[in-house]
């Protein structure tokens, strides 16, 4: 019990600096998403590059594996950049949920690229978050907000493709912290000739924030990987999406943002299917256990 304590401590501190990495994107102001990108993945790329060092792991792939990395590291950069431009244009705590639409369409991603077989409660699940998802983007023309939502939601299904290879990479005994450093440097040489030929000028303070996002996404991923070290994701996944309320409290503190009605109402669609869908994962789990 003690050590799923620990997993559910370390993953509430996860959720927690992502949603401060988030706010401190936002702090820097009007700076492109590839610009942002570019430092928030520049740390993480320190970080992990000096972690593979000190554990004298190899900086070579497995064989077989590169075609998984160039795809992990490619939706994954297209899902950071949409995540940090929906930060820029919407209600925090709307952007945050957008995002976590991902484990949904992980369920797809997996059904379609590794040929994983969802049953009845899991495509239901998929199809009841996506309405919910649709609260929160409102699809109509007189909504300003249309374009960023779908933004938004493009984040979260590219991060969807992006954990699908992760998982790919799990199955081929890929090392963790290299799936971590090839990612991040991948991103930040993808983004790097933007910044050659288009940087725009930054205050002290906003290179600050983005060193500050940069530090607290590394925070956070060192937690939730710590998490689910000491428990198994059925235990404690759920509590993953104690980000909304740290985005809606910060939102609100900071920003003075309150999501509307209908947004709240999203929320509470896609966080229930959440929950039902962490109860059936360890119901089914204890009967194979048992068995």
């Amino acid at each position: 019990m003690k050590t799923k304590y620990k997993g559910v401590l370390y993953i509430i501190n996860s959720a927690l600096f992502f949603s401060l990495m988030n706010t401190f994107v936002r702090l820097s102001g009007e700076l492109p998403s590839i610009q942002k990108s570019f430092f928030r993945n520049f740390i993480a790329m320190i970080f992990a590059f000096i972690l593979l060092l000190k554990s004298k792991d190899s900086f070579k792939w497995k064989d077989g594996n590169l075609k998984y990395l160039l795809l992990r590291a490619g939706f994954g950069t297209i899902g950071v950049l949409c995540n940090f431009y929906a930060v820029d244009h919407l209600v925090l705590s709307d952007a945050s949920m957008l995002n976590k639409m991902s484990p949904f369409f992980a369920i797809v991603f997996s059904y379609l690229i590794l040929k994983e077989k969802a049953n009845f409660v899991q495509w239901g699940s998929v199809i009841v978050a996506f309405l919910g998802s649709l609260l929160i983007i409102k699809p109509t023309l007189s909504n300003m907000d249309l374009i960023p939502s779908l933004i938004g939601l493009t984040g979260g299904l590219c991060a969807g493709i992006a954990y699908t290879m992760v998982r790919v990479l799990g199955q081929h005994g890929e090392n963790k912290g290299y799936i971590v450093f090839f990612f991040s440097a991948f991103s930040c040489l993808v983004t790097l000739p933007y910044l050659i030929f288009n940087f725009t000028p930054m205050s002290i303070s906003q290179v600050i924030y983005l060193l500050l996002a940069g530090t607290c996404a590394c925070i956070a991923q060192f937690s939730i990987t710590t998490a689910y070290c000491y428990a198994p994701a059925k235990e404690v996944s759920i509590y993953d999406y104690s980000q909304i309320v740290f985005s809606a409290i910060v939102g609100y503190a900071i920003f003075n943002q309150v999501p509307d009605f209908l947004s709240i109402l999203g929320y509470v669609v896609i966080c229930c299917v959440a929950l039902l869908m962490f109860i059936y994962n360890n119901k089914v789990k204890d009967k194979e256990s048992a068995s």
